[in-house]
Order: structure tokens, then C-alpha cells, then sequence
């Protein structure tokens, strides 16, 4: 495995994301509940789905609160997510979202006060909440949370980093001040979308090329980089 720390420097320098390109990181700072139905609405889709569901459940709605959400027909939210895909399953999820996150009076002062640790064991006790929606949630409240997407997953992979959830967002953490942790989550999402694809990666352009094991590999002509 390169240096870690090296090559989060290289790729801090030479990828530049603004909250724009993201949906959810701007939604980082308003309301917990909107952000949990967005990071939801963007499992296992792209982010233009997403933002489609999204956008058309806050036209109906307004300002999306579990109130407004439990008031919803089961079927008409299932209607106005489609766009996210599995809607029927996410319309479900996301009323048992609103049900559990009433009853837990849910706040970001209350998660923050918990700490990391804390938090991140009531977050993934929530419906449809997993490691990296939780960790989304910590890392947009200023907490210490590395989230690891499908492209974040790949590249540390491809770096041999890890395979592991776990293994791969504690290492990153290690190699990161705390006051950095979301900035390189979305630097890295966008350097494994532009750079690092699932396939044919452009190794060829690529600022990590001369640290990465399977960049060597794709250029000895082992195919082995370009399939992973």
C-alpha cells in the first residue's frame, strides 16, 4: 500500500468539488430529518435520481418533516420517489424513518452532544440507515465519520487500502486532520467518478499513477487495474 497521507495530499490538490456538485452536501447544515430522507433516497442510485425524488417529494410536501411524510398515502410517496428506484420499498423505509425519528425526538444538538460513537449506534438503529448513511449524517454534523461510497470503496481498493467498510474509513481517518474528513469524502467520491470508473480507469492521466499497485499492473499489461 503508497503512503496514505501522500496520496490524500495529491488528490487534495489536484480535485476540486464545491457543494453544488453534490446534492447532499447541501443539505449539510439544515434540517436532520430532509437530510436522512436524502441520503436514503440516494442508495444504491445515481445522484440524479435522487435529487429527482427528492425534489418532487419537497414539491408536494414543502419542507419535508415525518409529520408530513406519515400524512402521506403510502402509495402516493411511493409515486413521488420512483425516480430513486425500489420506491414501494424506500416508501415504506422512509415512513418507518418518520415514525422512529419522532419517537426518538430526534435533533442534531442531541447526536452532537452524544459524541461519535454514540450517535452512530442510534443512527444505525434507524430504518433504512446503514454504516455509510450514519456516517454521512456524523460527517455533515461536524462529527468524526469517514464515509465510504461505492467509488471511495473502489479506489482504496484499487490502492490497497482495504476492502473492509471499517478497515478502509478508520485508515482514511488516521491519515486526516478531523476538520478534513468531509471535504476528501466528496474529493474522493469525485476522483473515483472522473478518474478511478469501475471501468477502464484513466490511469494514463491519473495523478496517482506512479503510487498506485494496480495502475502498475494495467501498465505491465496485466489487465488487472482496468477490471477491478
Amino acid at each position: 500500500m503508497p503512503d496514505l497521507r501522500r496520496v490524500l495530499e495529491i488528490i487534495d490538490r489536484t480535485v476540486a468539488v464545491g457543494r453544488e456538485d453534490f446534492a447532499i452536501a447541501s443539505l449539510c447544515g439544515g434540517s436532520l430529518f430532509e437530510l436522512l430522507v436524502a441520503v436514503v433516497l440516494s442508495q444504491n442510485t445515481s445522484d440524479k435520481n435522487a435529487r429527482r425524488a427528492y425534489e418532487r417529494l419537497r414539491e408536494r410536501l414543502g419542507p419535508i418533516t415525518p409529520e408530513a411524510v406519515l400524512g402521506l398515502q403510502e402509495g402516493e410517496l411511493a409515486e413521488l420517489i420512483r425516480p430513486a428506484g425500489m420506491h414501494r420499498k424506500r416508501a415504506r423505509c422512509l415512513k418507518a424513518l418518520a415514525s422512529e425519528f419522532l419517537r426518538a425526538q430526534l435533533t442534531p444538538e442531541k447526536l452532537a452532544a452524544m459524541g461519535a460513537e454514540r450517535a452512530r449506534r442510534l443512527l444505525l438503529g434507524l430504518p433504512g440507515v446503514g454504516k455509510k448513511t450514519a456516517d454521512v449524517i456524523l460527517a455533515c454534523l461536524g462529527l468524526p465519520a469517514f464515509p465510504v461510497d461505492t467509488h471511495i470503496a473502489r479506489v482504496a481498493r484499487r490502492l490497497g487500502v482495504g476492502r473492509v467498510y471499517d478497515e478502509v474509513s478508520r485508515r482514511l481517518m488516521e491519515s486526516l486532520p478531523p476538520g478534513r474528513y468531509f471535504e476528501l469524502h466528496l474529493k474522493l467520491i469525485k476522483f473515483g467518478r472522473e478518474i478511478c470508473t469501475a471501468r477502464a480507469p484513466n490511469c494514463r492521466s491519473c495523478p496517482l499513477s506512479s503510487l498506485c499497485p494496480s495502475s502498475a499492473l494495467t501498465a505491465r499489461g496485466s489487465g488487472e487495474g482496468s477490471s477491478s
